[in-house]
């Protein structure tokens, strides 16, 4: 079902990409970004302990925040990523396999797409929603215009790859329906503190790019 995932985004459609989370880190690190506004978090399966870090992230705030796995790419992945609980499957490529299994699971779907030709297979597919990728490359004009051969008001689209707060209201101008936020919001690295500060910023943008705050 994808009505807490509609919910989280409709809320605040920014979703963090915790790539390399750790399972002992991941409570604190949820807090900290449910607590700055966040509702969509999403752990990348090419790390160490990210089946671990789901469940963890799922247990931290529970009901309050949806979390998916990122980077699934086999069927086998998808099965994994929702037995750790998991709630929503975000891929970096379009992957009819992937996409059958979690339409068997019941889990909402969000390819990586990069063209015309692929964004509309991925909604062929029952995409719940797409992932322009790599964001950096097409850039908000790319997005202008795919979003100028797609029926209006059909398919959602979430930039993701080198997105910075300063940038969100060009994606936004453009017809991103929200973003996905990597490397700009969370590294392995990172202090609690700067992770806190990156996550007021991105929210404080978006709040300024929708009017609640000047």
């Amino acid at each position: 079902m994808s009505s807490g995932l509609t919910d989280a985004l409709q809320t605040m459609p920014l979703i963090a990409i915790l790539r390399g989370l750790q399972p002992a880190r991941a409570a604190t690190v949820t807090n900290i970004l449910v607590n700055a506004g966040f509702r969509a978090i999403e752990v990348p399966l090419n790390g160490a302990g990210a089946f671990e870090a789901i469940s963890e992230v799922r247990r931290a705030v529970s009901g309050d925040i949806v979390v998916g796995a990122g980077t699934v790419l086999t069927p086998l992945l998808a099965r994994q990523a929702q037995q750790s609980g998991a709630e929503f499957l975000v891929m970096p490529n379009l992957n009819s396999l992937v996409m059958e299994e979690g339409r068997r699971l019941g889990l909402p779907l969000i390819p990586g797409v990069m063209t015309p030709s692929e964004a509309f297979g991925a909604l062929d597919m029952g995409a719940f929603a797409l992932k322009l990728f790599p964001a950096d490359v097409v850039q908000p004009q790319g997005l202008k215009a795919l979003r100028s051969v797609m029926p209006k008001g059909q398919g959602l689209i979430y930039p993701v790859s080198g997105i910075e707060p300063h940038a969100m209201k060009a994606w936004f101008d453009a017809g991103a329906d929200g973003v996905g936020i990597g490397g700009s919001l969370f590294k392995p690295g990172y202090s609690d503190m700067e992770i806190l500060q990156r996550a007021e910023s991105f929210v404080a943008e978006w709040r300024v790019i929708k009017g609640f705050s000047t």
